[in-house]
């Protein structure tokens, strides 16, 4: 059977609570043999935790997440973030904080909040070069501001991956210009979203999947709580695309996740 990586789910929500056993063991009779799971902010950290130690297949991040990037609390949750990363947690598993995520720009859903969202981002990706650790960038309605800020950063040491990417030709090459990999989800089997065109000739070496789980379920699932064992169908599409076999595509962008977070 393919392995493959889920490299973003949000497995520790409350939309798990009832059979996340259950959910880990579906990723795992699809194949997915690591599960990468982003913070959000300091509310989350402890479900973070707690889930980590419920499986080895769990893998954590840690950083605040732009919609979270709020004027009355963002410092205390940046100050959360890299007490975090330099605690020297272990889950019961032996396993560190592999990158410094979710972190980003997010501009649909406040506009307002830009400045320090921009300020929170560049902040996150200068710890992450300081700790030598990879990026999960959130990037929605913000393309242009999140290239300026990594452009910024890019020094040579900056790694990372622009996650569910859903943009065009030009922005992915963009990416890959910036060391940045695609993260490709549930979007991609949509109909209409273009991805598939985007990334048809984007070389495989700088593709990863992922499943956003809860969010952005694929196609035959699209409008349900998605879950890690669909990486699969993610994984079957962009096989389709490629022309490529699934296990191909499987080895591919397991190894790609492999040397990106360091697993």
């Amino acid at each position: 059977m393919p392995k493959l990586i889920d490299t973003h789910a949000h497995l520790y929500l409350s939309q798990f609570d009832e059979d996340r056993a259950s959910v880990v063991g579906r990723a795992e009779a699809a194949g997915v043999e690591q599960i990468l799971l982003p913070n959000i902010d300091s509310s989350t950290t402890v479900e973070l935790k707690k889930t980590c130690d419920s499986s080895p297949l769990f893998k954590p991040m840690m950083g605040l997440h732009p919609c979270s990037v709020k004027p009355e609390t963002y410092q205390a949750e940046l100050e959360h973030v890299i007490s975090e990363l330099e605690s020297g947690y272990l889950s019961t598993h032996g396993q560190p904080y592999i990158a410094v995520g979710e972190i980003g720009i997010d501009l649909y859903w406040d506009k307002s909040t830009l400045d320090i969202q921009v300020e929170a981002f560049e902040q996150q990706m200068e710890w992450a070069k300081e700790l030598n650790l990879p990026v999960a960038i959130h990037c929605r309605d913000s393309f242009d501001e999140i290239f300026t800020s990594v452009e910024k950063a890019q020094d040579g040491n900056l790694r990372g991956v622009l996650h569910c990417f859903t943009g065009n030709t030009a922005q992915a090459e963009k990416c890959i210009e910036l060391g940045l990999h695609l993260g490709l989800g549930g979007v991609l089997t949509f109909k209409n979203s273009g991805v598939d065109k985007a990334i048809k000739d984007i070389p495989m070496e700088w593709l990863v999947f992922e499943t956003d789980a809860p969010y952005l379920a694929p196609t035959p699932h699209r409008g349900k709580r998605n879950e890690s064992a669909y990486t699969k169908l993610v994984a079957e599409k962009l096989a389709e695309v490629k022309g490529l076999s699934l296990e191909e595509v499987a080895n591919i962008t397991t190894e790609n996740a492999k040397q990106l977070f360091n697993l």
